[in-house]
């Protein structure tokens, strides 16, 4: 990869957790405002508009099917002036990115790959000569969950100028992350009408000739492993999962993927184990699977989440309504010795797995500058002590110093056996140096 966008894991807040579908101007900009004042210091960075942005019906979770989206003469998605004001008079997110470049921050946006099912119904135009939207669909590559876009024929003529098109107008807005959804899991098989290669392909291409640098974020997974090294030429980010809630059960299945990608973590290309549920969510939630509330895990079990993805080196996406923040949620956000493991370490690995019907510990090492990290995981529903050996850790014999990242205290440690207790679903997290 000749590019380095992401160098480390990219760190912001994305509006779909809290917002869903219906996230508004007000409240972008006010999560906006909280971050620069709470969180930029500590590396949190973007604001990441998601889904459903040009719909100006879109009042919660939920989708409206085939509702009518705001296009412009292009059939280009523009965003909705009835829930973003300052869009108004063909501006469209340039003034929300100017203010968030303003507080010192990078603005993101969610897309759906493809183009839109209205421009295609009525035979729209799209910026290349003689070529409409209906020459460049593929009518049956469809989102199962999501009813507004058809996807493109790679190999059709205006399909290459139809994707510059869009990134030469986000360009022209300031943005900075591009988010795009429904490809990261969609067929790589280059024997098919339709592959997500191409694709990828065609959107990657179109972002380097934008003359914007944008990191690009493939959504929703489970992305192929085998698939790595294409994924890593093209994006800065994919998901490595489907959308992660905050339940116990999708938590401990995040180990196994974990594990799967642990070889293929690499500056500027980093496996997503998707978003952080933590604060209040489903703000504006009406169904039983995103009704309002604050986060269902535990505080151990929030603790669990960012040791691993800390650790793992994923991209932190907030899910929370930042206003709403506690101070819990607020101590797990500005962990300095967290983030600095997730900046500046490398070579993440599953140590060890001892389980027994789901039920156990799991011990994660990896190197930083001059010091070694050890995540010990209880993964059981009692109190565990689990115990790792120094020597497997760090190199050659003597005394050490293990530094607790979450309780913030040292313990003095001679090589051999380390133990620590450990809460039900909960994690410990050291830095170890020598003496």
């Amino acid at each position: 990869m000749n590019r380095l966008l992401a160098p480390t894991p990219p760190m912001g807040w994305n509006s779909w957790d809290c917002y869903g579908a219906s996230v508004n101007e007000e409240q972008l900009l006010a999560n906006a405002d909280y971050m620069a004042k709470y969180l930029k210091e500590y590396g949190w960075e973007y604001i990441v508009c998601d889904i459903q942005w040009s719909e100006p019906a879109a009042d919660s979770f939920d989708y409206h099917k085939f509702a009518p989206l705001c296009m412009d003469e292009y059939s280009r998605l523009i965003p909705a002036p009835e829930r973003f004001p300052s869009s108004a008079g063909g501006k469209g997110f340039k003034p929300i990115a100017d203010y968030i470049h303003s507080l010192g921050l990078k603005f993101g946006i969610h897309i759906m790959r493809g183009i839109p099912r209205q421009a295609v119904h009525s035979g729209a135009k799209i910026k290349c000569d003689g070529v409409s939207a209906r020459d460049i669909a593929q009518t049956f590559s469809v989102c199962s969950w999501n009813t507004d876009m058809y996807g493109v024929d790679p190999r059709a003529h205006g399909a290459k100028e139809y994707y510059e098109s869009i990134f030469e107008l986000y360009a022209s807005w300031g943005v900075d992350y591009i988010k795009c959804d429904d490809i990261a899991n969609t067929e790589f098989r280059p024997d098919k009408p339709y592959s997500a290669k191409e694709e990828i392909e065609l959107l990657r291409g179109a972002l380097e000739r934008c003359g914007r640098p944008m990191v690009l974020s493939l959504s929703p997974g489970p992305a192929p492993v085998e698939e790595h090294e294409h994924l890593a030429a093209n994006a800065e980010l994919w998901r490595m999962t489907g959308d992660f809630w905050d339940s116990w059960d999708k938590l401990h299945d995040m180990f196994s993927r974990c594990f799967a990608w642990q070889e293929y973590v690499q500056p500027g290309a980093w496996p997503d184990c998707d978003m952080l549920p933590i604060g209040r969510l489903a703000v504006c939630g009406k169904t039983s699977w995103n009704k309002a509330r604050y986060t269902n895990f535990t505080h151990d079990e929030q603790i669990t989440m960012l040791t691993l993805w800390s650790i793992f080196r994923s991209p932190l996406m907030i899910g929370a309504e930042m206003r709403d923040n506690d101070e819990f949620t607020l101590s797990l956000l500005t962990n300095r010795e967290l983030i600095d493991m997730l900046k500046n370490s490398h070579g993440a690995r599953q140590l060890r797995r001892n389980e027994a019907d789901g039920k156990g510990e799991i011990v994660w090492i990896s190197k930083g500058k001059d010091c070694k990290f050890a995540a010990l995981f209880n993964t059981d529903d009692k109190t565990r002590e689990i115990s790792f050996d120094i020597t497997d850790v760090a190199l050659g014999g003597g005394k050490y110093k293990v530094w607790d990242m979450w309780a913030h205290k040292e313990f003095a440690v001679t090589d051999g056996e380390f133990t620590a207790e450990t809460a039900p679903h909960g994690a410990r997290l050291f830095r170890i140096t020598r003496d």
